[in-house]
């Protein structure tokens, strides 16, 4: 069953790449290529670099999915001489991820993001007046520094990652309960400061960065840095629930890859991987086994009311959840997260659309007038990254604990 649906939504997904002079996906089928997004992980073709790497542990490819993986890794390559982005999702660091799922060389990204260095930071150009003051530095995974260090790390590349490492230091405010990052810092904004501190804009990321960094590099201080960071953010919680926003919105807290326990059990992972034998009076694989407690315990994958657990994708919905229960699994062996996992991919099959040989799944916006979602297709909010959670579930059911490694989740892995 879940070979057939993600089969389908694979089908799908190749009947949208666009040949025409360049690679690319739509985010949506009908809508025009952004091409800032255009090769990246997000949303864009680099992303299928990680569908083709989970594939590839089931069957040899295609004659066309080894077409595809060229063009992605030769487009992706190409474009690294002039990239002036750097983030996780759609620059440089997303193009180090994706050139390493396809084993293409990613040396020439690393350069370039030691090319664009400046000596406080890496510039953007996402966060403008009158909101961020000109020269604006980000710290997080998704858009920041964190993410360099990621992909630093992932390609053992000492002088980036110390680069990158000594900002995050320098930007780290001290508090009463340990050490805590803005995902924007206060003297860069104009506005209200705003804090998500869960994996992607939070301390949970850049603290997991800084573990693994200390790990691969041999630097106690930033073990350090991490666990103080860690410390802060179960200060916030229960040890089983994070706020994803500081101040609170309308939805308290979140469950997902991005701003919930899911993203945030990966620092958990990380600390135990630097060796940390105790944050805030517990060993981290206690905290880890606390917040995915806390995901399984909240109710997804259903949709209790209107704004929760109306997202399937990996960003912020069941498959990447999903995917991450079957880490734990891999790792541990406890049959519970594979159950958990394939109860997940079960609301997953239920919830696909179909139109012939194809699948996709239409997520919902409960404040929209329609509040049914076009189809994504690509790996984060789309199609794309829903088939690769299901094809793994397949092969964990016929026995196979094989993950494939990226640099958002490397030591999460046995």
């Amino acid at each position: 069953m879940y070979q057939q649906v993600a089969d389908a939504a694979w089908r799908w997904v190749l009947s949208q790449v666009r040949w025409d002079g360049e690679l690319s996906i739509p985010e949506s089928p009908g809508v025009a290529v952004n091409p800032d997004y255009r090769d990246g992980m997000h949303s864009g073709v680099g992303g299928l670099a990680y569908v083709l790497a989970e594939i590839r542990l089931s069957r040899p490819w295609t004659g066309e999915e080894e077409q595809l993986a060229a063009g992605i890794a030769a487009q992706v390559s190409a474009g690294i001489p002039a990239a002036t982005d750097y983030n996780f999702f759609d620059g440089l660091a997303s193009a180090i991820g994706v050139l390493t799922a396809l084993g293409a060389d990613p040396a020439p990204a690393v350069a370039r993001l030691l090319a664009i260095a400046e000596p406080d930071g890496w510039p953007q150009t996402a966060f403008e007046p009158p909101r961020f003051v000109p020269g604006t530095r980000v710290t997080d995974v998704v858009l920041g520094t964190a993410g360099i260090l990621l992909a630093a790390v992932w390609t053992d590349a000492r002088e980036l990652g110390t680069a990158a490492a000594d900002l995050l230091l320098a930007e780290a405010e001290e508090v009463p309960t340990g050490l805590d990052w803005a995902f924007v810092p206060s003297r860069f904004r104009t506005d209200e400061v705003v804090r998500m501190p869960n994996f992607s804009h939070g301390v949970a990321g850049i603290a997991s960065a800084l573990a693994v960094a200390g790990l691969r590099f041999s630097r106690p201080d930033l073990v350090r840095a991490a666990t103080r960071g860690a410390a802060h953010l179960l200060s916030l919680g229960d040890g089983y629930v994070v706020p994803q926003r500081i101040p609170a919105d309308e939805q308290a807290v979140a469950h997902g890859w991005c701003h919930g326990g899911s993203g945030t059990s990966l620092l958990y992972l990380a600390l135990d991987r630097a060796g940390v034998a105790s944050v805030a009076g517990e060993a981290p694989l206690e905290w880890h086994r606390r917040a995915l407690e806390g995901v399984r315990n909240s109710g997804l994958p259903a949709r209790l009311r209107p704004g929760f657990w109306d997202n399937d994708g990996r960003c912020c919905g069941t498959a990447g959840v999903g995917d991450i229960f079957l880490d734990s699994w891999c790792r541990g062996g406890d049959p519970s997260d594979l159950e958990f996992a394939v109860r997940l991919a079960d609301a997953l099959v239920a919830r696909a659309g179909t139109d012939g040989p194809h699948a996709y799944w239409r997520f919902v916006e409960h404040r929209n007038d329609e509040p049914l979602l076009p189809p994504g297709i690509g790996w984060m909010q789309g199609a794309a990254g829903i088939a690769a959670f299901l094809f793994r579930v397949e092969r964990a059911l016929r026995g196979s604990t094989e993950p494939v490694p990226r640099l958002d989740s490397w030591w999460a892995l046995p």
